[in-house]
């Protein structure tokens, strides 16, 4: 018999039972559930609606329940419903009538949405344990490879020289910045519904400012419609989720590029890497591609999500139910993204004489060559035209810009001197930069410092 069955004339169809039933997804939750239990009781206690007698044995039913539970002694049969149910059944049986009494002045709507905010909470701060761990590493690569040029790209052609340590340090921002989102989604989470009842509270007095601190939350909701149907805050990680697989993604495509033939700027560690069941010199970069094959996935909790709230009315709706798997795989795949692309990171060759060789080859200087030719006081637009023009005149040689001669260069612009060769080296080229948030070596230092400072403050 189940729970609230008591105005209920017949069983519920099994159809209706599979099909309604939560607990083949929502059973992860039974730590924040039990915790969540355990406060209410005691609070209940404390506001004299509980005896002392009553509320220890729910205590210590609920403290044997999760050992048992975490010990992997208690089965979840799908007739159960959802973990709330399953908890309160197990209690009965376990300790009698006081189980029955540990439900006074609660619903499932503030239970479940208690639970999901507990959740949320430990899932915000599993995600940044992991997102400062990959910055602290993208700190140690940027500070060691700070002098070593390469390429930049727009439109994926070769446009001016950078050092890897800066190409590295514009993904520590873009992860910082996740960071971010997560810590703000950790904040809108941070808040306690328990006791806005079904939807109108209750007419017992509970002490819900107690409950919350009981349960480590910053505040109680202050509203008791929106308490319970409220999910902002598993869309904030969503989006965190959505924009952070975003930045890994952009990282993959990268990491993928770099250790083709073609460019060559990375060696994957072989145990991050794959084989071909017939072509036997393949080393594939699946693990890189699968983040990125993944991000569509979080993409598309997030828009679940979405779809599900649009149209609903206050307050809880069973639509909700809806909202815990695709929280809970959006979750674990950016966890488990995170985690494996880190060590990926960590395991994987830079080849920076290959980046060297690419920059060189690449007339990344030319922009340096026409502000060359500013300098020596010709307009920047005729510059501009000289440079492209040596440019054109390189590819016909198959030659690097600093290959010319004085006299080749000269016969395009009389200003050319010997000075040249030292303004267009990719070295100064790089240094020359060097102004806040710039390549120059010197930057990427200053850069590099900063982000320890800001990775040390961060809460």
């Amino acid at each position: 018999m189940k729970l609230w069955s008591g105005r209920f004339q017949k069983e519920t169809n099994h159809l209706v039972d599979d099909f309604h039933s939560s607990i083949s997804f929502d059973r992860r939750l039974y730590a924040q559930d039990i915790r969540g239990s355990m406060a209410h009781a005691k609070m209940l206690r404390r506001q004299g609606i509980l005896s002392a007698e009553d509320e220890q044995a729910i205590q210590r039913g609920l403290r044997e329940i999760l050992a048992d539970m975490e010990a992997g002694k208690i089965s979840f049969p799908p007739e159960s419903e959802d973990i709330h149910m399953l908890v309160e059944s197990i209690l009965t049986e376990r300790i009698g009538e006081a189980g029955k009494r540990l439900h006074t002045g609660r619903s499932r709507n503030d239970q479940v949405a208690t639970d999901m905010h507990l959740y949320a909470k430990d899932t915000c701060g599993d995600t940044l344990t992991l997102l400062r761990e990959l910055e602290e590493l993208l700190l140690e690569l940027a500070e060691k490879h700070c002098e070593d040029v390469m390429p930049g790209y727009t439109h994926l052609q070769r446009a001016q020289p950078v050092t890897l340590g800066h190409h590295l340090m514009a993904y520590f921002e873009m992860f910082r910045r996740d960071m971010i989102r997560v810590r703000n989604a950790r904040a809108a989470a941070d808040v306690c519904p328990l006791g806005s009842g079904a939807l109108a509270g209750t007419t017992y007095p509970l002490d819900r400012e107690f409950a919350a601190g009981e349960l480590g939350f910053a505040a109680v909701s202050q509203n008791s419609l929106d308490g319970v149907s409220d999910r902002d805050f598993l869309l904030d990680y969503l989006s965190a989720a959505s924009m952070g697989m975003m930045h890994l993604s952009r990282f993959c495509e990268e990491m993928v590029l770099w250790s083709s033939l073609e460019f060559g700027f990375v060696t994957m560690d072989d145990g991050f890497a794959t084989g071909s069941s017939m072509m036997p010199q393949k080393k594939n970069p699946d693990v890189a591609e699968l983040i990125r094959g993944k991000t569509g996935r979080v993409y598309g909790d997030l828009t679940a999500l979405l779809t599900a709230m649009k149209g609903l009315p206050l307050a809880y709706n069973k639509d909700m139910q809806e909202d815990k798997e695709s929280f809970f795989d959006a979750r674990d795949t950016w966890i488990k993204c995170l985690h494996v692309f880190t060590e990926m990171l960590r395991t994987a060759s830079f080849r920076t004489d290959r980046m060297l060789q690419s920059a060189s080859a690449g007339f990344a200087n030319a922009t340096d060559l026409a502000d060359y030719l500013v300098k020596k006081g010709v307009p920047f637009r005729d510059a501009h035209a000289v440079s492209g023009r040596l440019v054109a005149r390189c590819l016909e040689k198959g030659c690097a810009l600093d290959e010319l001669s004085l006299e080749e260069m000269r016969v395009f612009s009389p200003v050319f001197d010997q000075d040249v060769y030292a303004a267009i080296s990719l070295s100064a080229c790089v240094s020359a930069r060097d102004l806040t948030g710039g390549p120059a070596p010197r930057q990427v230092r200053a850069a590099v410092a900063r982000g320890r400072e800001w990775l040390a403050a961060f809460q």
